[in-house]
């Protein structure tokens, strides 16, 4: 039963600067579903951190997507939101970027597994 609730989640979404968004959609993530909403974001310096925050949201609500990826640098500015998530689908990925080295330390998901485990 639980198998088939995840049956039709088959999108990875992306919230990310230009050069990841781009290489993700060459790779062929992309998606416009039927109401016209798009699987991905570019974010720039003019992208508010509240829609970054409804975007996120709206990714992890979708059931058809299974994988939000989500540059680093990024979740930083929705921190909050990251932390407070705790569902296993979408399954949240933070990654790094061109210009952002990824930071294990800051990574919620790995957090996580570390307290899991006790370390």
């Amino acid at each position: 039963m639980a198998q088939a609730a995840h049956r039709d989640r088959t999108l990875i979404a992306a919230i990310g600067d230009e050069d990841t968004v781009t290489g993700l959609l060459l790779a062929g993530i992309g998606d416009i579903d039927a109401h016209q909403r798009a699987n991905f974001l570019v974010v720039d310096g003019k992208t508010s951190q509240e829609d970054i925050e409804e975007t996120f949201t709206s990714f992890t609500q979708r059931k058809d997507v299974a994988i939000v990826l989500i540059n680093q640098h990024i979740a930083d500015d929705i921190r909050g939101i990251l932390d407070e998530y705790s569902a296993a689908f979408p399954t949240v990925l933070e990654i790094p970027s061109k210009d952002h080295p990824y930071d294990p330390s800051k990574d919620s998901v790995l957090k996580r597994v570390q307290l899991l485990l006790g370390d």
